[in-house]
């Protein structure tokens, strides 16, 4: 019988980009160089980011602070729309609403968001096989950190929406074996000074 051991998926997003989104700010640039401060005494084994450029300058940002953490590009944790919804599927009173913003992102050629968005939770998802705990960094876009949490707390398909994430912040959910899966912290932006939180994120909702 093969030995399973638990995964700790520490998700964040990618710093704050130009508005061509070619290259993070100096804000962005700032903001990965403090999240690679935070997880230096996390045991990482790798950093995993998407194949844009702001999320592989992130990820590079992010392993400069850590030493010798190898980085992974791979489109699993790129910038996509992993799950489109049916109508009747949202509630009705948002569902127009809903529609309406995803129907500002064009459905991706190729595999498709909601296909690389399996595939991803096929890779990411779970505890690991082994007998000792595994610790990835994945650097990634909003849509997909929004789709694992979802994921995690076994939530309708559609909920991913509305889970909104600041840029370099931190989210970390453990799937350990014969439990249920924790989200064990979200959002956090705790590394971050006053000045460089909340960006990329609804100004309705800052805190």
């Amino acid at each position: 019988m093969t030995d399973v051991a638990t995964r700790y998926l520490y998700l964040a997003r990618h710093g704050e980009a130009t508005e061509d989104e070619s290259e993070l700010t100096d804000t962005g640039r700032r903001q990965a160089v403090l999240l690679g401060r935070r997880l230096r005494r996390s045991p990482l084994s790798a950093i995993h980011h998407g194949p844009l450029p702001r999320a592989a300058q992130t990820a590079r940002l992010v392993g400069d602070q850590m030493g010798s953490v190898p980085l992974h590009c791979s489109e699993l944790v790129g910038d996509y729309v992993p799950y489109r919804p049916q109508r009747e599927e949202l509630p009705p009173d948002l569902a127009e609403t809903m529609l309406d913003r995803l129907a500002q992102f064009p459905a991706e050629g190729g595999e498709g968001g909601p296909k690389l968005a399996q595939r991803a939770l096929a890779r990411f998802a779970g505890p690991v096989e082994g007998d000792e705990p595994r610790h990835e960094l994945v650097v990634t876009h909003n849509f997909l950190i929004g789709w694992l949490v979802r994921a995690a707390l076994d939530a309708p398909k559609w909920r991913w929406l509305g889970l909104n994430h600041a840029n370099a912040a931190l989210t970390v959910i453990r799937y350990a074996p014969g439990r249920p899966t924790s989200v064990l912290v979200y959002n956090d932006t705790g590394h971050l000074p006053d000045e460089l939180r909340w960006t990329g994120f609804p100004a309705d909702l800052h805190l």
